[in-house]
């Protein structure tokens, strides 16, 4: 059994900051990929940013420059800094890892994070 547990999101006002972590746990063989996905009312679930396990990034055109996404592999820990935030960045952001040697994705429960002015 996997687990992925977010924590960090909030209520922020434009052009703040935040840090969302996800930790994952159980019984965990290695992790390879992990991201972070977001979903906005009545809008589909997109990639923000993942994060392969040798640190290699991709972005989201529209977090490019703002957004930071680590890892801690020791910790079988991902993070996603948010700078600069805007109302667009308003949704519910899910922490996604590909785990053993087949790469099963796994969810976290999602953690809010919303604008206000």
């Amino acid at each position: 059994q996997v687990q992925l547990v977010e924590s960090g999101g909030g209520l922020v006002q434009p052009g703040g900051s935040l840090r969302l972590s996800c930790a994952a746990s159980g019984s965990i063989s290695s992790i390879n990929a992990m991201g972070w996905y977001r979903q906005a009312p009545g809008k589909e679930r997109e990639l923000v940013a993942a994060i392969t396990r040798g640190g290699s990034t991709n972005y989201a055109d529209s977090v490019k420059g703002r957004f930071t996404i680590s890892r801690d592999n020791a910790k079988n820990t991902v993070y996603l800094q948010m700078n600069s935030l805007k109302p667009e960045d308003t949704a519910v952001y899910y922490c996604n890892a590909a785990i053993g040697l087949f790469g099963t994705r796994y969810w976290g429960q999602g953690t809010q994070v919303a604008g206000s002015s």
